[in-house]
């Protein structure tokens, strides 16, 4: 990362000389890279109120670069997986000539050669209300990037909160997209499908018990429609009245009963909440190089695979409607507005410093 010095010194009117003697002493070393950094006479004011500026500037310095890490560091999670091409969306706007206006230009480049912007910040205006502009500048950038990326937060954690229901195994994860309405009997007033987990080592034994676990089983009733590496999901019929009896001699013979109750309005509910996540999080924060895909940064690739069976059409359900996303086009907004106002918040800062440089070089001439 490259270092940056800003040194007033005194010199001629073009300060041509000045910079040529401090070229002469630091090509002997090769110490460093001088470049000329042009600065404006501003109308100077009292001496009172360049020490209050002296303080304000130093106040405002440290904010404005702590703003610009922060939003630095915004762009770094927005892009997420992406990372290698956040440097690259890092940029300032191109200096004052006319070629340069609408040209996005690296940070070092803004720096060495940087031109003070009279459209913005007049230079005949008294001091006080240069920096004033500045503050103002700064302080809508900061309001408006805690709105967004709280907005963005809030966005992504629902999305967490709603994924990490498909992660775990067949005891913790969620069974809405591995069960089908064919897997139950529903609306009756007697019968009850209950869903139960067996070890894989004790499949046989389930099949040889499962119907004189308790009275009233439904015969030939269970199927296997999903299991992992631990075991299997079956499904059993039998009486109502019989459940609490079932799930006794059920847990007696290491079979774990799974609480859960079909009800496709809410299973509907769910899978279009978590679909309007993923297309809000798509399609007005990301960009088409950073749609969230397997063993990303945010999700870590650490899901248990597990196979629906019976149904050929039924997706896996390890695989996430994030992995099935495709790549979109185009920027969103929240990557498109921390691009434009980094751009503006460090071209700022510059300012910032070039009148510290000034104000300091005032009051100690």
């Amino acid at each position: 990362m490259s270092e940056f010095w800003l040194i007033s010194a005194p010199g001629d009117k073009e300060n041509l000389q000045a910079l040529e003697r401090m070229n002469t002493v630091t090509s002997k070393s090769n110490l460093s890279y001088n470049t000329k950094f042009s600065i404006p006479d501003f109308k100077v004011g009292t001496l009172d109120s360049l020490v209050g500026l002296s303080d304000e500037l130093g106040k405002l310095d440290t904010f404005a670069e702590s703003l610009i890490k922060r939003m630095a560091q915004s762009v770094v999670e927005v892009m997420e997986d992406s990372k290698g091409k956040v440097p690259e969306n890092l940029l300032a706007n191109g200096g004052l000539k006319e070629k340069l206006k609408c040209l996005k230009i690296d940070l070092t480049s803004f720096v060495t050669h940087f031109e003070w912007d009279m459209a913005k910040y007049p230079a005949k205006q008294p001091l006080v209300c240069v920096v004033d502009t500045l503050a103002k500048q700064l302080a809508q950038i900061e309001t408006d990037l805690k709105s967004r990326t709280a907005a963005y937060n809030t966005l992504k954690t629902n999305l967490e909160n709603l994924e990490k229901k498909s992660m775990g195994n067949l005891f913790t994860r969620t069974l809405s997209d591995i069960v089908s309405k064919e897997d139950f009997v529903l609306d009756s007033e007697y019968l009850v499908t209950l869903l139960v987990i067996v070890p894989k080592p004790s499949y046989a034994q389930w099949q040889k018990t499962y119907e004189s676990l308790s009275d009233m089983v439904v015969p030939r009733s269970t199927k296997l429609i999903a299991e992992d590496n631990e075991g299997g999901l079956f499904t059993v019929t039998l009486f109502r009245k019989v459940i609490d009896d079932f799930k006794t001699k059920a847990k007696e013979n290491k079979f774990t009963v799974r609480e859960f109750y079909y009800d496709e309005k809410e299973i509907k509910r769910e899978r279009e909440e978590l679909s309007r996540l993923l297309s809000d999080k798509k399609q007005q924060y990301q960009t088409s190089c950073v749609a969230l895909k397997k063993g990303s940064s945010t999700f870590p690739d650490h899901k248990v695979q597990v196979t629906p069976l019976g149904n050929p059409d039924r997706p896996a359900a390890g695989q996430t409607d994030r992995e099935r996303e495709s790549e979109g086009e185009g920027e969103g907004p929240l990557l498109r507005w921390l691009k434009v106002n980094f751009s503006e918040a460090f071209i700022a800062w510059i300012h910032i410093k070039a009148l510290r440089v000034f104000v300091e070089s005032v009051l100690r001439s």
